[in-house]
């Protein structure tokens, strides 16, 4: 496969640098100042790799003087030629203060605000709809108050239909008194995905009815981070007997369970968090059968050494998400809601005794390869360097994909024809091949304050493009700019 670097750093501020290149194995760095361009790899080569005349493409869509942020994953209208980010002001995206969910043309640059928030709430964390024009993102509170101000316990999931811009829907009902409505949660969600299907919706959650209680005891529980599930046409009406309860539009539920004080060693997890769909159309399972849905996620486990790690975990979904299991779907005064009947959550890897144990790396979300097959994740290896790895749904032993020198830097998605992997690597955008394991770096490598962002870079619908994030000098200020890089032909 061959790439064309761009130059990466600011505009005007870097000699634009052609190279195409192609080989085996690692990753590459450019100078801004070579104009061959020189293939660095993980592992030393005794050969230079060969050239090649097919280039790739950096062009940088966005140009306002205000943040770019992107999600890790949908960020693409179904037809490609669109992509949704908020407007957070800080590089980092740390401050939730934006009041825009907008989206530009990959072709013009034209940008279209999509919903604007209003009496003093904020707004972000974007994703489109698979098939449909229209967007889910975080709302936090209207009129907020000193005791109702944003966290993670006081936001909610909104939908805005592109045919209705401006026009926020609630995705899911908030009921604050007990008893407790099912289908109803009594927190904030947070991060929401829809299954490739575009019917069922994923997303984290905090609870504000527990967050009382700062201690868990056996007569009450505390407030944890848990995984939840909005699903349609099963629209749900709360009582007004609160000034923050809300309808919603799906029927939602919590689909992991949690404990404050996991037994060390045992499968137990006090966190659920960074979830992704598996595959396209779920997993195959051992005995040859088809779990439709299913949900990859990280657990924090307790190790018998004391020592919380992050583990992969798997949840099988059962079709029907209404029928309540071993406790009320909605939760009491003292407990979390419960995760619905049929919903199995199993272990898939046990690291504590590897050098580096656990999950590491930067912030990321688990994703599945599009055919189901394997589920990909960040760990460090035996010399410390934050690697690609992979693992079945059935579980097993993680299997290393990249033996790069830098490490993965950034969240990642799959192509979605499953074949490569996009990230950022060196300060660059990069992709790995999954066959092989090689990582080829797209762009230069770029000055450490204008590395790509580590919370995105998402393949387009066809695969032929990856959108990203980095810095940009604007006069005396730094905005995050959203640019888009071609994959080679």
């Amino acid at each position: 496969m061959a790439g064309k670097i761009l130059s990466s750093k600011p505009p005007d501020q870097g000699a634009r640098v052609e190279s195409t290149l192609s080989g085996t194995g690692g990753s590459c760095r450019m100078s801004a100042a070579v104009a061959v361009g020189i293939l660095c790899l993980g592992q030393v080569l005794s050969a230079a790799p060969s050239l090649s005349s097919t280039m790739t493409e950096t062009r940088q869509i966005t140009r306002n003087r205000t943040g770019h942020i992107l999600t890790n994953t949908g960020v693409w209208s179904p037809d490609g030629e669109w992509i949704v980010f908020d407007t957070r002001s800080d590089p980092a995206g740390d401050t939730f203060d934006g009041t825009r969910i907008q989206m530009v043309n990959v072709r013009s640059g034209k940008v279209k605000t999509l919903y604007e928030s209003r009496q003093g709430a904020y707004c972000g964390v974007v994703t489109f709809h698979p098939h449909a024009p229209r967007v889910v993102f975080i709302l936090g509170p209207e009129n907020p108050t000193p005791d109702w101000s944003y966290n993670a316990f006081h936001r909610q999931g909104v939908i805005v239909d592109l045919t209705k811009p401006r026009q926020a829907i609630r995705l899911d009902a908030r009921d604050l008194i007990p008893p407790f409505t099912p289908g109803a949660l009594r927190g904030g969600s947070h991060v929401h995905v829809w299954h490739p299907a575009g019917d069922w919706v994923s997303f984290t959650y905090e609870d504000h009815v527990l967050a009382q209680f700062k201690t868990a005891t056996p007569e009450n529980e505390v407030n944890l981070r848990n995984i939840g599930i909005s699903i349609p046409n099963r629209p749900v009406t709360v009582s007004r007997d609160h000034p923050r309860n809300h309808d919603g539009t799906h029927f939602t539920v919590l689909a992991t369970r949690t404990t404050a004080n996991p037994r060390p060693g045992s499968d137990e997890i006090k966190r659920a968090f960074e979830e992704g769909w598996v595959g396209t159309n779920g997993y195959v399972r051992t005995d040859g059968s088809h779990q439709i849905r299913a949900l990859a996620f990280q657990g924090h486990v307790v190790t018998l050494q004391g020592e919380t790690i992050s583990e992969l975990f798997l949840l099988d979904l059962p079709n029907d998400l209404t029928q309540a299991g071993d406790g009320p779907l909605a939760g009491t005064a003292t407990r979390s809601p419960a995760p619905p009947k049929g919903v199995i959550q199993r272990r898939l890897t046990f690291t504590a005794d590897r050098k580096h144990p656990g999950i590491q790396g930067p912030r990321h979300w688990i994703r599945g390869s599009p055919d189901g097959t394997k589920l990909a994740c960040l760990m460090k290896d035996d010399t410390g360097v934050v690697q690609l790895w992979l693992v079945s749904p059935h579980g097993g032993p993680p299997q290393q994909l990249t033996r790069n020198t830098w490490g993965i830097a950034s969240a990642f998605t799959w192509s979605p024809d499953g074949r490569h992997i996009a990230h950022a690597m060196d300060r660059s955008v990069c992709v790995t091949e999954v066959p092989s394991g090689q990582t080829i770096c797209l762009t230069d490598r770029a000055e450490e304050a204008f590395a790509p962002r580590p919370e995105a870079c998402v393949f387009s619908p066809t695969g032929r493009e990856i959108a990203w994030v980095r810095p940009v000098v604007s006069g005396r200020l730094v905005f995050n700019q959203i640019f888009v890089t071609r994959m080679p032909e």
